[in-house]
């Protein structure tokens, strides 16, 4: 490879590494300022809402998240302090561990929606997209 190509390469990762944070700053003050949601929080409401039963194994979405197990189980948590998600063990697999999101979880998440897409689309070059 040539020292031009390996530095168009770096040069690529790092501005694409900088567009990658600024878009998550923005939505992360966002979704606090309006919603009082980390953008964390907001994601896994949203992949919850995602489902059709609004429920998914807790090791789905930690991998989805690209959360470790501990840092979700504490996400989560909060969630389910704030009546945003419930957890339960699966029938059949008494290690599996769901979270489900509630009727004030899915309110919260559609609320939240159209602030997430807006910061979206102004961060990533279309202002004005509606949810």
């Amino acid at each position: 490879m040539s020292k031009n190509t390996h530095d168009s390469l770096l040069q690529q990762w790092r501005e694409l590494e900088s567009a990658h944070a600024s878009v998550r700053e923005s939505l992360e003050r966002a979704l606090e300022r309006e919603h009082r949601l980390s953008l964390s929080e907001y994601e896994v409401l949203q992949r919850l809402a995602e489902q059709s039963d609004g429920q998914c194994r807790m090791q789905d979405l930690s991998s989805e998240s690209e959360l470790s197990q501990s840092a979700l189980s504490r996400l989560v948590g909060r969630l389910e302090g704030a009546g945003y998600v419930e957890r339960g063990v699966c029938d059949h697999d008494r290690r599996g561990v769901y979270a489900t999101l509630t009727k004030a979880g899915r309110e919260a998440q559609v609320t939240a929606a159209p602030t997430y897409i807006e910061v979206l689309g102004t961060t990533l070059g279309s202002p004005g997209v509606a949810a």
